[in-house]
């Protein structure tokens, strides 16, 4: 009698198959997971962002040379913080505060931010969250000012008109 060793050619193939079906369907939900959340990382972005400028603008409030909202994102970060100063303020984690280009990414994602002056005071700011690679690190492009309010667009990049996010 001659006992048989391993697994046949046809046994490996429908195996093969069995896993690349498995395969076939989990990547692109998986794929769909990582561009969920890297929106919602920079929804969750843009909020803390919100949040630091009004806790900068707050900063000196009652100070005659009070400069406003900050003058870039990285005078929110949190280089050099003893003392907090106007251009290294401490509100804001470094990762998020230099993701202002698509060399410095935060989750797929990099910020514009834009100071609006009146006089010598920067009284308004628009914020722009945008994905690195359209389509395959995010699909939304999202945009907020001193409203608070974040605003999508699945086209183009986001604008004030845009529809806000519910």
């Amino acid at each position: 009698m001659n006992k048989q060793r391993g697994f046949s050619l046809i046994e490996l193939l429908i195996v093969v198959a069995i896993i690349l079906v498995i395969a076939a369907i989990a990547i692109p939900n998986m794929v769909r997971a990582k561009i969920m959340a890297n929106e919602a990382s920079a929804v969750a972005g843009m909020r803390t962002i919100f949040t630091a400028e009004e806790a900068y603008d707050a900063q000196s409030w009652n100070n005659p040379t009070a400069v406003g909202f900050s003058s870039q994102l990285s005078d929110l970060g949190n280089a050099n913080c003893n003392p907090p100063t106007l251009n290294s303020a401490c509100l804001l984690d470094d990762n998020i505060a230099n993701a202002t280009s698509s060399a410095h990414p935060k989750s797929g994602y990099f910020y514009t931010y834009k100071p609006i002056t009146a006089g010598t005071k920067n009284t308004d700011f628009s914020l722009n969250a945008d994905p690195i690679l359209r389509g395959s690190s995010g699909v939304r492009s999202f945009y907020s000012d001193t409203s608070g309010v974040i605003r999508y667009n699945v086209s183009a990049n986001a604008q004030p008109t845009d529809p806000p996010l519910q």
